[in-house]
């Protein structure tokens, strides 16, 4: 069985992984257009931050390992035709420009995805950059350098994680985002707040409701300011966050897709076509808190649909069991996660939604320290079905959300989990679970 994987960030690694370890017939090839594979953005933050000193560390697979394992890795090759009928591949070379033919029994797209590029005006000046690549990293922290006052647009994970590194560093930071907030997807401006006051106190510009029309060019080929749609802002460095998109025009016309361009797969990771997967976040995926299906680029994500793709290739064997969006993040001293729907997401699907929002300390008030925490809970009104949460706390409660996560993956209510048994013990919690205790009050008077 000749198996060619065509991408190898992090559903691909896992695919592949996964492929050489379950079926032993399997010739396994693997297309890539870096020069390297498994990079984990989410820690380029921590490298501009300091926080990670080696960069190598921010890859848990390589090419060698690969190679070691029996698969032939091309790397630094592109895909650039596939005829989906024939079985066929066209391939180019992009270091010596050479180009051939390659064909394949199964085929596992783990394309991935690039950063959004809005058509800003001058938006190609020097010092203008993505960040989402080794590459992008490298050259983040080469310019950071010499950069005094830095726009990070893009209020997402990447972006909010760079505003703190560049903080820290002493830079003056700029925050842009045409939403109202930070990280407006995965947290209510009532979980939020805390981290948008603390950004203005140490001494970061938000500009949040607004949107970028232009860089202005110093005169000398670099960024010097950041139009806005009201105000502009000093910059010599500017880098964009503002999002994700599918990098699937391959296979545009020759598979089922959302309209951003993501691929329809079932839930054996199985395409429209026969004998091609796809997998991470060239892809859609179901959203169990939603009951749709969309677009949710996050590493863990890719490593299970790469796993599942793997899994299913001979036989649909092991189903995916969907995502709630689970996500956490550090800002500061916080510790902040959530997972399914906000309020704002399920306004959006016209969800009749109720909300039950506990303040505590998280342990007993006899214990020789505590810390408060924000734990939110979204639910459906009418069937109590748990939809959504968040926690924030100086405390690491996160944790909890991927309990949270499970609840709504299982479709537990309001009352399942009021009455779900936690363990009690006074070094992390309280006899009453704050788990329980914020479904508890939810639950309407007998």
């Amino acid at each position: 069985m000749k198996v060619v994987v065509l991408g190898c960030t992090h559903a691909g690694t896992a695919a592949v992984l996964n492929t050489v370890a379950l079926h032993k017939d399997a010739q396994v090839t693997v297309y890539e257009r870096n020069d390297n594979i498994s990079f984990l953005s989410c820690g380029i933050a921590l490298h501009v931050q300091g926080l990670v000193k080696d960069p190598a560390g921010l890859f848990y697979c390589s090419p060698e390992k690969l190679a070691e394992l029996g698969v032939t890795t091309r790397m630094e090759h592109e895909v650039t035709e596939v005829d989906l009928a024939g079985k066929k591949l066209k391939v180019r070379d992009l270091r010596s420009g050479r180009e051939f033919e390659d064909t394949y029994d199964k085929l596992i797209v783990t394309a991935g995805s690039w950063p959004v590029e809005p058509p800003i005006e001058n938006a190609k000046l020097e010092n203008v950059m993505l960040c989402k690549n080794y590459t992008h990293a490298m050259e983040i922290v080469k310019r950071c350098a010499s950069a005094r006052k830095v726009a990070i647009i893009g209020a997402g994970y990447i972006g909010t994680e760079l505003v703190e590194a560049f903080e820290t560093q002493g830079k003056s930071v700029t925050f842009i985002d045409q939403m109202s907030q930070v990280l407006p997807r995965y947290l209510d401006p009532d979980v939020i707040d805390v981290i948008e006051k603390l950004y203005v106190e140490k001494g970061v510009t938000l500009a949040f409701g607004r949107t970028v029309k232009k860089f202005v060019d110093d005169g000398h080929g670099k960024v010097a300011k950041v139009v806005t749609t009201d105000g502009e802002f000093d910059a010599d460095l500017a880098i964009l966050c503002v999002g994700f998109r599918p990098l699937t025009a391959l296979f545009k016309g020759k598979l089922e897709m959302l309209p951003n361009g993501a691929i329809r797969v079932d839930e054996y990771m199985r395409t429209s076509h026969p004998d091609i997967f796809a997998a991470g976040d060239c892809c859609a995926v179901y959203n169990n808190a939603s009951r749709q299906y969309g677009y949710i680029p996050l590493a863990t994500n890719a490593v299970r649909m790469g796993t599942l793709a793997a899994r299913n290739l001979k036989a649909p064997t092991t189903r995916h069991r969907g995502t709630q969006g689970t996500s956490g993040i550090k800002i500061y001293e916080w510790n902040i996660a959530s997972t399914g729907l906000t309020e704002l997401v399920a306004r959006e699907l016209g969800i009749d939604y109720a909300v039950s929002v506990l303040k505590d300390n998280y342990r007993p008030e006899f214990m020789p320290t505590t810390e408060p925490f924000y734990l939110k809970l979204v639910y459906d009104r009418k069937t109590m079905r748990i939809l959504g949460a968040q926690v924030r706390s100086k405390e690491d409660l996160t944790q909890s959300i991927n309990t949270l996560s499970v609840c709504i993956q299982n479709e537990m209510t309001v009352e399942d989990l009021a009455f779900t048994d936690f363990f009690f013990q006074p070094h992390y919690n309280k006899p009453w679970n704050y788990l329980n205790s914020v479904a508890l009050q939810a639950l309407p008077p007998v």
